[in-house]
């Protein structure tokens, strides 16, 4: 049975807690464009308050999410339940990106653990809370976080990063505005690595 919720409350807090994955949905305002669904992990989910939440969005080769959320703000967030009880949480809302220097970067930041490789905070104010059976979710051992991404983003440093994000991230798959280069700078053409 599916329910929905006025708010976060300590039950629901406690789930987002126990989950090690989430998922995150948006998509353009243009019929023909591309959704985007991508998997989260590494301990950069956030409960905010009762109606808001963020997460850490890290440097990676695509910028949908950054490039949907500036054009139409929508967003879906999911959590599955892969061990304990069966069980799957929808939080939708109204996402807005904001990137280090911006106004309450800082705070934002300061929820979540340090990491390499930031990019922006993706806070997000649910507007609907629902969760549903998740019985068809197959049930699978947690064995550790992969620390490929964080060392990717160390040895590439502050300077290649902005390079990378210049050349990666500037635009979304379909052309839609992404992230502006850092202090207005060109991209990089050498840097074509990337982090997946």
């Amino acid at each position: 049975m599916s329910h929905v919720f006025e708010a976060l409350d300590e039950k629901l807090i406690e789930f987002i807690r126990r989950q090690h994955v989430f998922f995150v949905a948006t998509g353009p305002l243009a019929g023909d464009g591309l959704l985007n669904l991508s998997p989260k992990g590494l301990d950069t989910f956030a409960v905010l308050d009762g109606d808001r939440v963020a997460y850490l969005d890290l440097t990676g080769s695509g910028v949908e999410t950054i490039a949907h959320l500036r054009e139409n703000g929508r967003i879906v967030i999911m959590f599955c339940a892969f061990e304990g009880p069966a069980r799957i949480l929808r939080l939708h809302g109204r996402g807005r990106v904001v990137v280090p220097g911006e106004h309450g970067f800082d705070e934002l930041a300061g929820s979540f653990p340090a990491r390499p490789g930031i990019r922006s905070v993706i806070e997000v104010s649910l507007t609907r809370i629902a969760d549903s059976c998740g019985y068809a979710v197959p049930r699978m051992d947690y064995r550790g976080e992969r620390s490929q991404l964080d060392a990717w983003a160390r040895a590439r440093g502050p300077e290649r990063l902005d390079a990378y994000r210049a050349e990666r991230n500037a635009t979304s798959l379909d052309g839609l505005p992404g992230l502006p280069p850092p202090d207005g700078r060109a991209a990089h053409p050498a840097v074509v690595e990337s982090p997946g």
